[in-house]
Formats: C-alpha cells, sequence, structure tokens
C-alpha cells in the first residue's frame, strides 16, 4: 500500500471478501485518526459455488465487478482515494488474475490480495481502535466466508498470526449446502472442525492470557441473537458488547432447531441474508471458544477496512529512504533470525545491494517501494539453506512464498521478494520459468535489476569479512563502474572475480556494461 499524508484528504478502503465487499470512506486526519463519510456494505457471495473455492465462479465474478463499479462511483463522489484488500477467496482462486484485470479495466479499482497473516494484522489494527484494550494481551479472531483469521497481539505488537481454511461458506458448502442441517451433519462438521484446529489451538494457547475479541459478520451476529436471548434490542449496536460461552451454546442450539434457512426467518437478531450460513459459522465459533477455553468474547464491529484506513495513517509523514517500516521489517528479521546462522553476512551483503541501488538510481529508476522489496530479499536470500544447499536459491523463493510470517506485505510483494531471492545466483531468468514469466514485464524489469544488484552485494562479502569501507559508482552512456575501496590488509581477490563474474544480469536489467573494480584511497 502506498504511502499518504495525513492532511485531511479523504480516503476509501474496500474490503473484498469472501462473502460481502464492504466501502469504507474516511477523512484521514494528521494525528493519526480518521473521521467516517459514508460505509457501504454488499453481500456478494465470491467464493459461493466454488466447492473448494479453487475457482471462481462466473456469476460470482459478475457479482464482485458489479459491486466495486457500484463503489467506486460512492469513492469518486467524494474524490477518494481508494486502497482495495482482497482476502481468502481470490487468495485461493486460480482464476483470480482474471478477476483482478477485470476490476482494473471494468471498475477502474487496483486490488491487492493480502496472505492471511496480514489480512489478521490489518483486522488487528481495526479492533485497535473500536475497543479499548489497547494496553492488554488480546486474541484477535475473525472469522470470514473462506478463512479464519487469529491473531495474538499487545498493543501494535503482532506476537502470533495464523490464518485457517475454516470459514462460513467454505464449511456451509461442506456439511450444511444451502444452509440445511441434515442427520449427523453437525456432529460432522464439529469433528472436522475440531481436527482442523488442533495445531492452531495448540499455538495460541501459549499466549494465555488474554482478552478474546471477535470481528467479522458472523460474530457481530451471533452477538445480537444473544442480546435478542437475552430481551434486550438486538438491532443496538454491538461493538464493546461480550457473551459468554454458556450463551453461545444457547444460540447453537436455537439455529440447530430450525434445520433450514427458511425456518430460521424467525430467529430474532439473525440477519436474513445470513440464514444458510450462521449454521456453519455459529458451529466454528463453539469450537473455537471450546477448544481455547474461553469463557466470554468481547465484539469488535471494526475489522479489516478500518485497519486498512490505519494502516494508511501509520504509514503518514516523512518516509524512510533507508529501512523498511518498522512492522515489515521486523517481520522479514524475525524470519531471517530463523533461518539463517549467519546474519552478519545477509546484512552486510544487502546493505552494500542498498548501496548500489542508491547510487543507480538515475540508471534503473525504481522507487522507494522497490527498495524495500530489494531490502527484505536480500535479509531473505538464503532461507532456502534451511531445505537443503543444493539449488536452495530456489528453496528460498518456496520458503518466502509460503511463509505466512511476513506482516504489512501484500500478495504481489510477497512474490517479488520471493522471486528476487530465487534469482540471487545460478541461472538468471529465462522463458521456461513459469514463475517469472507470470509477471508483467514491468515487474520482470524490476526482477531483473533488484537481483542483479543483489548478486553484486553478495559477491562483495564472499569471504564473509566485511572488507567494503566504500562504493564509488560511476557511469557513461555505455559503461558502469562500481568502484570499491577496502581495507588494506585484507585480500579482495576473490570478491572482485565473482562481483565481476555475477554482473551480467544488473548489465541487462540497465542495458549498460557493468564492471567492479578497487579504488585507491581518497
Amino acid at each position: 500500500m502506498h504511502d499518504v499524508l495525513g492532511d485531511g484528504k479523504i480516503h476509501a478502503a474496500i474490503d473484498l471478501g469472501t462473502n460481502s465487499f464492504h466501502l469504507l470512506i474516511a477523512r484521514l486526519q494528521p494525528d493519526g485518526r480518521f473521521d467516517v463519510v459514508a460505509k457501504e456494505k454488499e453481500m456478494v457471495r465470491l467464493g459461493s459455488g466454488s466447492g473448494d473455492m479453487y475457482e471462481l465462479t462466473a456469476p460470482a465474478i459478475d457479482r464482485g465487478i458489479a459491486a466495486l463499479r457500484r463503489f467506486r462511483q460512492v469513492a469518486d463522489s467524494f474524490d477518494a482515494d481508494i486502497t482495495a484488500i482482497a482476502t481468502s477467496a481470490l487468495r485461493e482462486a486460480s482464476n483470480r488474475a482474471h478477476f483482478l484485470q477485470r476490476a482494473m479495466q471494468e471498475a477502474g479499482v487496483s486490488v491487492e490480495v493480502v496472505s492471511g497473516a496480514e489480512e489478521a494484522r490489518l483486522i488487528h489494527l481495526g479492533v485497535l481502535q473500536a475497543v479499548p484494550v489497547f494496553n492488554k494481551q488480546v486474541l484477535v479472531v475473525d472469522i470470514g466466508g473462506g478463512s479464519t483469521e487469529f491473531l495474538v497481539g499487545h498493543g501494535r505488537d503482532v506476537r502470533s498470526a495464523h490464518s485457517t481454511n475454516l470459514g462460513a461458506i467454505r464449511l456451509t458448502d461442506q456439511f450444511f449446502p444451502e444452509g440445511v442441517v441434515a442427520k449427523k451433519s453437525a456432529k460432522q462438521c464439529r469433528t472436522h472442525v475440531r481436527s482442523f484446529l488442533v495445531p492452531t489451538i495448540r499455538r495460541l494457547r501459549e499466549h494465555r492470557p488474554f482478552v478474546a475479541i471477535g470481528s467479522s459478520g458472523t460474530i457481530n451476529t451471533i452477538a445480537r441473537m444473544v442480546v435478542a436471548q437475552r430481551g434486550g434490542d438486538s438491532m443496538a449496536p454491538t461493538n464493546g458488547a461480550s457473551f459468554t460461552r454458556e450463551e453461545l451454546g444457547q444460540v447453537v442450539e436455537a439455529i440447530l432447531d430450525a434445520p433450514t434457512a427458511d425456518e430460521r426467518t424467525g430467529l430474532a437478531g439473525l440477519d436474513e441474508r445470513r440464514r444458510d450460513i450462521i449454521v456453519a459459522g455459529a458451529v466454528l465459533l463453539e469450537q473455537i471458544l471450546d477448544g481455547l477455553a474461553i469463557d466470554k468474547m468481547v465484539v469488535s464491529e471494526a475489522a479489516l477496512r478500518e485497519g486498512i484506513l490505519l494502516d494508511l495513517a501509520a504509514r503518514s509523514g516523512e518516509p524512510s529512504f533507508h529501512h523498511l517500516s518498522d512492522i515489515r521489517r521486523q517481520s522479514v528479521l524475525h524470519m531471517a533470525e530463523r533461518y539463517h546462522e549467519d546474519l552478519g553476512h545477509i546484512q552486510r551483503a544487502t546493505d552494500i545491494a542498498l548501496e548500489l541501488f542508491d547510487q543507480t538510481e538515475d540508471l534503473h529508476g525504481l522507487d522507494i517501494g522497490a527498495r524495500d522489496l530489494l531490502e527484505a530479499a536480500g535479509l531473505l536470500h538464503n532461507v532456502g539453506l534451511f531445505i537443503s544447499h543444493a539449488a536452495h536459491h530456489k528453496h528460498s523463493y518456496y520458503v518466502i512464498r509460503q511463509s505466512d510470517q511476513l506482516s504489512g506485505f501484500t500478495d504481489a510483494e510477497i512474490e517479488m521478494i520471493a522471486q528476487v531471492a530465487r534469482y540471487h545466483r545460478k541461472s538468471e531468468p529465462k522463458a521456461t520459468h513459469a514463475d517469472f514469466q507470470s509477471l508483467s514485464d514491468v515487474d520482470q524489469g524490476r526482477v531483473r535489476t533488484l537481483a542483479g544488484l543483489l548478486r553484486i552485494g553478495i559477491a562483495l562479502d564472499r569471504t564473509r569479512q566485511g572488507g567494503v569501507e566504500e562504493l564509488v559508482v560511476t557511469a557513461d552512456d555505455r559503461t558502469v563502474t562500481v568502484g570499491v575501496r577496502t581495507r588494506d590488509e585484507i585480500d579482495f581477490s576473490l570478491e572482485l572475480y565473482t562481483a565481476n563474474q555475477r554482473s551480467s544480469l544488473l548489465s541487462t536489467a540497465i542495458d549498460r556494461d557493468v564492471s567492479v573494480e578497487l579504488i585507491g584511497l581518497p
């Protein structure tokens, strides 16, 4: 997501969920607050009818694009910038590129697909501004249509983030088609959810005690049903309200006593648009609270869309031109520390690559966002060694691509980081490399440039003696010379040889011959 200034400008956040699309338009203030201007919600059911959700259906895509067009019109009426984030349904869809292309062409909306962990982080930000728990350790649970996000945090710090492929629509398709509770289906769903949650429950238990907070439409609906059971006004705001595990059990029992969606029409507090998927959502929440022995859950009406706006506000002001933002850098360093044995070498090689990036800026023309990707790829380029030394550059791609630890990055950015790390050694990009060929021409050029810079950075610390004291880059229309000043007492011949051997990728990317040589004292 791009940097913005908290200057009172109006921004729009769009949350493309598996069940619903949400639009939130607000004015960002210089102190990081935002004032809501307008809200819209459409029940799109993007993941509906797709079974395993590996392919979006044509009608679902049409519904989604139509909703985005309407959201675009509303945002334009406020002259608002749009940040659109997609979650589980698009994260998993094999035909998501088709949807993303149509979203841009037909609605003028650029959609970013985020990982489950990043989704959880943004939801956590939204929850923090809605519920007064900033100084407490919290567990945030967000039940979506295709997945459920869990995050343990304290203040803005993220202690643990997990995403599971359990969601209200996914479980409905599997166990309660069209919302019908058949004989034994509830028992089968409970067994499935309980077994699926075992590793997540085990990890989350380590962080107790915490305040349990639930967001999302499913949990807010259950809260309204609880209020109705108490005899209260089920239409009243639910933010900050709470319900007990016992009260949830009573709601689940009432839902199961009405075996079809039509029979649930009279249940107080139940949004009729959720009559079919509420069974799966309630059973899922029941198993989460049982598994973690949670006696009470607090409700947050704020979630992902509020988190998007707060993330924009957090990025306001003077950008850092030297390092990743704190959230992103912390997640990268945590992953690097987990997989690397020699962090000193990794950081030196990355710093050299970043210095080369800065000194060749006029040649490659890449922005600060690309510099962030280079830094992340540099710090993570050797994580594939965790699997095997042989072809570890390829393993690095896989480890980075499959990781759920990289907070603050979009799915597209993680793909770029993984590609740059993959090409830090050995073969340069080829026509036979499917992952590389799937990138746009612009992104292919960025990967070549960043990987070319990283190759030289790694080469100049090959013997891991930290010999580089200064770099001086000079260029003309045909050549680029990287001058290296070192400590007098070291033998730098292997670094110099290796850097020149590995300069061809950068040479191709910037269309100039690249050479590396020693320079004397100034």
